[in-house]
């Protein structure tokens, strides 16, 4: 019996039990929860990382952005006030469009 022990999405017991099988969870606490997010988003990040095709890294960034959206939530802002404070950064410092990497800096 294959162990998991990890955070998924809200609707994998019904498919799991639609499968015929049998399965046993939890409901996390709010810290319990809370880091579990984190460890899932990491999780999609060095799934995306090891991606071959573009259909396969949409996937996995789709994955992410649910996660950030949960996390936003769970930390009390809206995903308008999200993307306001995203915008914000670009318009003060930019975004990563121009492809710029950056050497060193002098230190005078």
């Amino acid at each position: 019996m294959p162990m998991y022990n990890k955070l998924v999405r809200d609707h994998i017991p019904d498919i799991i039990s639609n499968n015929g099988k049998q399965f046993q969870i939890r409901v996390l606490n709010k810290n319990e929860y809370f880091t579990e997010l984190r460890l899932k988003l990491k999780e999609e990040l060095d799934e995306y990382l090891n991606t071959n095709t573009n259909e396969h890294a949409i996937e996995e960034l789709a994955d992410m952005l649910e996660i950030i959206y949960t996390l936003a939530n769970e930390h009390g802002i809206s995903l308008d006030v999200l993307e306001n404070i995203r915008k914000e950064k670009v318009r003060k410092r930019g975004g990563f469009k121009e492809k710029i990497f950056l050497i060193d800096v002098q230190d005078d």
